[in-house]
């Protein structure tokens, strides 16, 4: 099913005899087996953008390569920088701002500026019922007693079908410059990070390669905004970062742009063997969690809170890091894979006891991606 409209859509919700796959574009991989698909690429179209507002609303099924071009063309851009699966999970498709949305995705620039879910401003969505549900900024109805927005955002289709989203966007900046330095080990990487995001310079992006494009350690320290306060941000942070080594920058446009898209895409695990994990941990836990891990390569980012490993197939990570602080997602792996291993990270029982409550409100029939959260 593939509805052109709200109302198509929640129509296609009350009729449904069965569970319902929630798709967008089709580029991840988390709906689960047996249902019906129902893909939101229909609802697309850029419905507001107040460039001077720093706003723009759009139907759940838009392009996000749409969405991009346009804030591009008036000097901005999605601040969050969210991923693009399509190269990790080796799926087809289009992004779209609902799956984005949907799976709060969020890139590089989380350090910072925060994840997908803090720039968002309304939701319109279908719930379990068929119900239409209209939550936050410029909308014409809101719903009380729960913030749906930041529910909506990160829930992956298992409370609604997005419809239509509100958010905020920022100017895209004058230059970025790139702090680079080869050789350091996991722990002395992440010490490294740590010390330039806990410094006054504004870092917008801290990852760690173990293998780099040559295949030696890298570690990445990015710097956003006017070309002189880069320029001298750069050199102070040279200064501070002197003892792990000499670390150069570069400042070339399209290579300071590859460079992060390669760490936000996760490119160093396209097209090859193994599964992958995502971990969301405590930063300065993420050495000693990373070599429990025993995986093929691992990648930092956002100073060490966010660990991608490559694994063998079939490999139980989540148990591997135990015990640890955060959560870990398994992101692709084959069929028995994720039917032996939940995708999420298991909830403790409170949380899982509200979770479940907030599932039964806006689905009562359990149809929305059965089982994908737990």
């Amino acid at each position: 099913m593939s509805p052109e409209s709200e109302t198509d859509l929640a129509e296609a919700v009350r009729a449904a005899k069965g569970p319902l796959a929630i798709r967008g574009g089709g580029t991840r991989r988390h709906a689960p087996e047996g249902c019906d698909p129902l893909e939101t690429r229909g609802l697309s179209g850029i419905r507001l953008y107040e460039p001077g507002a720093l706003t723009m609303v759009a139907g759940a099924g838009t392009p996000l390569a749409e969405i991009e071009a346009m804030l591009e063309a008036e000097g901005q851009r999605l601040a969050f920088e969210p991923m693009d699966h399509r190269g990790l999970l080796d799926t087809e498709g289009v992004p779209t701002i609902g799956g984005v949305v949907a799976g709060n995705v969020s890139g590089p620039r989380r350090i910072q500026v925060g994840a997908c879910r803090d720039f968002m401003l309304g939701v319109r969505f279908v719930d379990g019922t068929g119900a239409v549900v209209k939550n936050g900024g410029r909308v014409m109805k809101n719903v009380t007693g729960y913030d749906l927005v930041k529910l909506m955002t990160g829930s992956h289709g298992t409370l609604g079908v997005l419809s239509e989203v509100a958010f905020k966007v920022l100017p895209a900046t004058e230059m970025t410059g790139v702090l680079l330095l080869e050789g350091l080990d996991d722990d002395g990487a992440v010490k490294a990070l740590g010390a330039a995001l806990g410094s006054p310079f504004e870092v917008t992006g801290a990852a760690h390669l173990q293998k780099g494009t040559d295949g030696a350690p890298v570690t990445m320290i990015r710097l956003e905004g006017f070309e002189k306060s880069v320029a001298y941000r750069a050199g102070k942070l040279q200064e501070l970062l002197s003892a792990f080594g000499d670390f150069t920058v570069e400042t070339d446009p399209e290579r300071t742009t590859a460079g992060w898209r390669y760490i936000r895409d996760v490119v160093p695990f396209h097209n090859r063997e193994g599964d992958v994990w995502r971990f969301s941990v405590k930063p300065s836990d993420a050495p000693v969690i990373g070599a429990r891990l025993g995986a093929a390569e691992l990648i930092y980012d956002w100073g060490g809170g966010l660990i991608w490993a490559l694994s063998e197939r079939g490999a139980d990570l989540r148990a591997a890091a135990a015990p640890f602080e955060g959560h870990a997602t398994l992101v692709r792996a084959g069929a028995e894979t994720r039917a032996r291993l939940p995708v999420f990270q298991p909830e403790p029982a409170p949380l899982a006891a509200i979770s479940a409550r907030l599932r039964t409100r806006f689905d009562p029939r359990g149809i929305l991606n059965p089982g994908l959260m737990g």
